[in-house]
């Protein structure tokens, strides 16, 4: 009897050890994409300097990372599904340790590109798993923490990624921001591979895999990204054009494929899972283009250096890493909608705070505005996460893992394209001038409260009588 009962503690603490290194690994998966995005994103004029490349080409050098990732998430999820969630995590991490040293050796903007253009394939591979994994290794009254912490660790790359990028930068050069990461991510992977064995999450084949699905969706999706970074072009309009039809169609067919990438009936039948991706969407599509047009403010109309006014904007992304962990405490012990509906009213108000920015508005005005933004967001990303994920079965959640990470930058992709466009319209033939830029500011912000105020709406939606809870029970992970 005492034997037995000895032997059940060693297995409780031997799976909670598994438990906190899968939050590890997925954590400083997230923190190392992010990373990457923000650190690179201050490269820029470097690499602009030692190849003298136009700006279309050093555009690319961003976007290809993120288009490839935002295309390939939903195939990738499926196919984590029957590969196994945990090998292809794995798999996904060491394309990504790979990939990031080879860009650190880049002869050539072209080669960077390409590389950047499989890089981005490879966080498919990482975004699909991260979510998943954590909601699978951990029980539902602790699952929100985890997913607050895993959440959080995205957030703090972001903050981190434009300081200690520039510093390598300026003192090292662009390409150890590549040698950092990869070295970074090399130790993930000897976590994963001696830490995390035994442990795995697979679902059975039932059919061949949804190519052609697969195909149209990756093209659909990027003609969409691409033609919103186009916009008000004849060009950008075709291209969105086209990429509806062809979303479409691929519903279309996933109504019909033997073994769809994306089980329409999740959408058609779980309330909870189509309201909370569209709100997640929602929530990006009005706050991911903030830094850009706050970048914008701070340097035309406020005077400040790019350093400073990436100084007053790293508080929002400090307050999102630092609330995220207590929302997803939160949202074990309240129903996760509730906390995400609140943190989204939070960003409304800031939103809507950000209409009154003027020539003479004070910085405390300013910084306490991207505080409010930054913890209802944090209130807002790690229980909608939570509602997702608790929706579906265990069979379903790497397509919801990589759906909320699909929504999540497509979304993001979208209020660039959004905010792009409206500057495009207000300054027209004129130059960029501190005038326009604060019109483009006010009904830019006023476009993204009023679409947040759907999101609180969406966000809300709890599941129909008999349908369900919010919550899946907890799996454990075998071998």
């Amino acid at each position: 009897m005492l034997a037995g009962h000895r032997f059940s503690i060693r297995w409780v603490l031997m799976e909670r050890s598994k438990q906190r290194m899968v939050l590890l690994v997925a954590t400083t998966a997230g923190f190392l994409t992010t990373f990457m995005v923000t650190a690179v994103n201050i490269a820029l004029p470097a690499i602009h300097a030692e190849w003298n490349i136009s700006a279309v080409t050093l555009g690319w050098i961003p976007l290809a990372y993120m288009l490839t990732g935002a295309a390939l998430l939903m195939p990738a999820g499926r196919m984590a599904d029957f590969v196994g969630r945990k090998r292809f995590f794995g798999i996904g991490m060491v394309a990504f340790t790979v990939l990031s040293l080879a860009a650190a050796l880049a002869p050539s903007a072209s080669v960077l590109i390409v590389l950047r253009l499989l890089q981005g394939a490879a966080v498919a591979m990482l975004f699909s798993c991260t979510v998943a994994m954590v909601t699978l290794a951990h029980p539902m009254e602790s699952r929100g923490k985890a997913l607050g912490l895993q959440v959080a660790g995205v957030y703090l790359g972001s903050t981190l990624g434009p300081v200690v990028g520039g510093v390598i930068t300026q003192n090292l050069g662009w390409r150890y921001i590549f040698v950092f990461v990869g070295a970074a991510s090399a130790l993930n992977c000897v976590l994963i591979a001696s830490q995390l064995r035994g442990i795995e999450w697979r679902e059975p084949k039932t059919a061949p895999f949804d190519v052609a699905g697969s195909l149209v969706w990756a093209i659909s999706l990027t003609a969409l990204l691409i033609g919103f970074s186009r916009l008000p072009g004849l060009l950008g309009w075709a291209l969105v054009a086209l990429a509806l039809l062809g979303i479409a169609g691929f519903w279309w067919w996933e109504t019909r494929a033997a073994d769809p990438v994306l089980n329409v009936d999740l959408i058609r039948r779980n309330r909870v899972f189509a309201y909370s991706n569209a709100a997640t969407f929602i929530n990006y599509a009005a706050t991911a283009a903030m830094t850009f047009l706050m970048s914008l403010y701070l340097q035309f109309n406020k005077g400040l250096s790019p350093d400073l006014a990436g100084l007053v904007l790293v508080s929002n992304a400090a307050v999102q890493t630092l609330f995220s962990p207590t929302a997803g405490r939160l949202s074990d012990r309240v129903s996760p909608r509730y906390v995400a509906s609140a943190g989204m009213a939070l960003c409304v108000l800031a939103l809507a705070a950000f209409i009154f920015l003027g020539e003479t508005t004070p910085y405390w005005y300013i910084i306490t505005v991207l505080c409010v933004l930054g913890v209802g967001f944090a209130f807002f990303s790690t229980p909608i996460i939570h509602s997702i994920m608790g929706s579906v079965d265990q069979r379903f959640t790497g397509v919801a893992s990589a759906t909320i990470a699909t929504m999540r930058m497509t979304g993001q992709n979208i209020s660039l394209g959004l905010a792009t466009l409206v500057l495009a319209v207000v300054v027209g033939s004129q130059a960029i001038g501190p005038a326009n830029v604060l019109t483009t500011v006010r009904i830019t912000f006023a476009v993204f409260a009023g679409l947040c105020v759907l999101g609180v709406a969406a966000s809300l939606v709890g599941p129909r009588p008999g349908e369900g809870g919010e919550a899946a029970a907890g799996a454990s992970p075998s071998g």
